[in-house]
């Protein structure tokens, strides 16, 4: 099988590279293949951010910008993508000053805002993690510094969760994301980026029948492929796949990309539900959730780091079935069905929770793929909480993970959906709890008895992250503190603590 060349936009000229692998990640092609390597390799698992590079995208006639990994993408997620990395700021034609500097000040601009800011608040001390927070503060700068929106201290935390650095503390690369907006402005000529994008549009190639990176651009188009390629190894955002590549060392000689179908990239606004495409990114997925429920905003974004949610999609996540995979416990609390299709059957729907049959184990047939979510909206009396125990705050994988929704009406549990990860071989849903809270007054006797039987119901298993006591005993605390926060208990956690509170 062959690949079609690698097409991308970098410093306003097209890239373009033959014979790269279908299983080659980004860093890979820019460290090896083009001698980019201000774009550090660290974890290779989408975990310290030292990878960090920008892409742009056309969407709905606009450029979009995406800080992501390069570490756990594949080189061919990328083609037809504008691209930027960190030796690219100073050096970019389409990255131009913008707004009242004299020109005498234009002609001793020599660094970007984002790179600046880094270097008048002293946020780089051995620098290696350095690249990587520039591009995300570029990423930042992009997205809300050109459109005139501030950049607080809350925002600065969220997007800079996905980069770690070992020695500065935070606090001035904190201060140089709230600095950029003073400085000289910069931005790029997105209406030349966009034509120049236009010439880097997929062609019939792309899905050839003996390519080996196939990236159909419809569903019908998608089904067939997946037909007839069965034993191609699926990819959306690739942080789950991605790590296969850089820790297991697993090749695949065919991979078969969803996220190109434009029918699984939309989000659909229906009166009754909304509609998720299975390739829409995490990010976009949390926003239509946190649209509807605005109490989800810090639970979604400690959903691993903005890179992460950046690349990685929701019906990723969904179908590959990690028991501590945090979007599953949430989607089952809010009684979400996913929607299965195949070339041959067409289509079918059925609750999430059942999708499962074991340890990253799933009912779809080899032709299937999952291609998109259907979460009902909120009813009038239901009262949703979602919690995460992690070891780290910020960018770090579950211990437990505890979502749930019950509807209050008259005194009394009118119905229990509660989902929970961390706990079992899959996601689950806790249905013997949900048993004994619906019909029954909602007092804290109900309550204590509710967490009894959810400490009953699963024998979580101990690992480096906890022990299964441990486990069993967070759950039953976690429904005793959502007790307390319907009772108009106010919540005393990290979520509730300010930056400058902490100082």
């Amino acid at each position: 099988m062959t690949t079609r060349p690698l097409q991308f936009l970098r410093r306003g000229q097209p890239v373009a590279l033959g014979n790269v692998p279908p299983d080659r990640t980004l860093l890979e092609v820019l460290r090896e293949d083009l001698g980019c390597t201000g774009t550090k390799e660290g974890c290779g698992e989408g975990d310290c951010g030292a990878c960090t590079v920008v892409l742009g995208e056309e969407r709905d006639g606009q450029l979009h910008y995406s800080a992501v990994n390069s570490c756990i993408r594949l080189a061919h997620s990328v083609d037809g993508m504008a691209l930027w990395t960190v030796e690219d700021l100073a050096e970019d034609p389409l990255i131009q000053p913008v707004g009242d500097t004299a020109p005498a000040a234009q002609q001793t601009i020599t660094l970007h805002p984002a790179q600046e800011a880094m270097v008048q608040c002293h946020g780089s001390q051995c620098g290696f993690c350095t690249p990587g927070f520039v591009m995300s503060l570029f990423g930042m700068y992009q997205n809300h510094v050109c459109h005139g929106q501030p950049i607080t201290r809350e925002l600065a935390q969220e997007e800079l969760s996905g980069n770690l650095c070992r020695c500065t503390g935070y606090r001035p690369i904190l201060d140089a994301a709230q600095q950029m907006a003073s400085l000289p402005g910069m931005a790029v000529n997105e209406s030349e980026v966009l034509q120049k994008l236009k010439l880097l549009r997929h062609d019939a190639l792309a899905h050839a029948a003996d390519s080996a990176y196939i990236a159909p651009s419809t569903l019908p188009e998608l089904l067939a492929a997946r037909a007839a390629h069965p034993g191609a190894q699926v990819a959306a955002g690739c942080t789950d796949v991605g790590l296969w590549v850089t820790k297991q060392h697993k090749q695949y000689a065919q991979v078969l990309d969803v996220t190109r179908a434009a029918e699984l990239r939309q989000v659909v606004q229906h009166p009754d539900a909304i509609h998720i495409g299975a390739a829409v990114t995490l990010t976009d997925a949390f926003a239509a959730l946190t649209a509807q429920w605005p109490q989800l905003h810090r639970f979604a974004t400690r959903f691993a780091g903005l890179p992460v949610r950046n690349s990685g999609t929701l019906g990723g996540n969904v179908a590959n079935g990690s028991p501590i995979g945090d979007s599953m416990p949430l989607l089952i609390a809010l009684r979400a069905q996913v929607v299965l299709a195949s070339q041959a059957r067409g289509e079918r729907q059925l609750p999430l929770e059942d999708l499962y049959t074991g340890y990253r184990q799933n009912v779809m047939a080899p032709d299937e793929l999952l291609v998109r979510i259907v979460v009902p909206r909120p009813s009038a009396h239901e009262q949703l909480r979602a919690y995460k125990i992690s070891k780290r705050f910020d960018d770090d994988i579950s211990a437990v993970c505890l979502v749930v929704n019950l509807d209050i009406a008259g005194g009394a549990v009118q119905r229990a959906s509660i989902g929970a990860g961390g706990v079992a071989a899959t996601p689950a849903r806790a249905r013997q709890t949900e048993a004994a809270l619906t019909g029954q007054p909602w007092t804290k006797a109900t309550a204590q008895r509710a967490a009894a039987a959810l400490q009953a119901e699963f024998s979580p298993i101990s690992d480096m992250r906890a022990s299964g006591a441990y486990r069993r005993q967070v759950l039953g605390s976690l429904l005793q503190r959502y007790w307390l926060e319907t009772q108009g208990q106010p919540s005393v956690s990290l979520d509730t603590l300010t930056l400058e509170a902490a100082v």
